[in-house]
């Protein structure tokens, strides 16, 4: 397992990690098989969707705060409730096969970080499964 280190420098943000994941895609030496990517924190998260348009993730971003406001009547302590709440929306985890030593992500697709209690330095975890071979 690799673990990638990621500083967000706002509030809510998405953070397209897609060329850190290829890198340790090309370092594992695996042509084929399955690039797991994880998130280990309750107030963030990690999406696919479109790299071509910026817009698209402030899209994301404002239409979160919309259904998920900061302000709130959360009972939780810490006062960090829409980020958990937003966090378990976009999810921990993504799944990307891998065919001849490169992500198989759509043309328009990237990987992003996902902070919703930032900034914060943070991490995600990736572990690159090859396909068993074949007798």
């Amino acid at each position: 397992m690799q673990k990638l280190s990621v500083r967000t420098t706002a509030h809510s943000a998405l953070v397209d990690i897609t060329r850190d994941v290829q890198r340790v895609v090309a370092e594992s030496g695996v042509r084929e098989g399955v690039c797991h990517v994880f998130v280990p924190h309750t107030t963030a998260g990690v999406t696919i969707n479109e790299n071509a348009d910026p817009d698209v993730a402030r899209d994301i971003i404002q239409t979160l705060e919309r259904m998920v406001p900061w302000e709130g009547p959360y009972a939780h302590d810490e006062g960090n409730s829409a980020a958990h709440v937003k966090a378990s929306m976009m999810g921990f985890n993504q799944t990307v096969l891998i065919e001849n030593d490169a992500l198989a992500l759509g043309t328009w697709q990237a990987i992003y970080f996902c902070e919703f209690d930032g900034p914060r330095n943070r991490e995600v975890w990736v572990r690159i499964l090859p396909v068993a071979s074949r007798a």
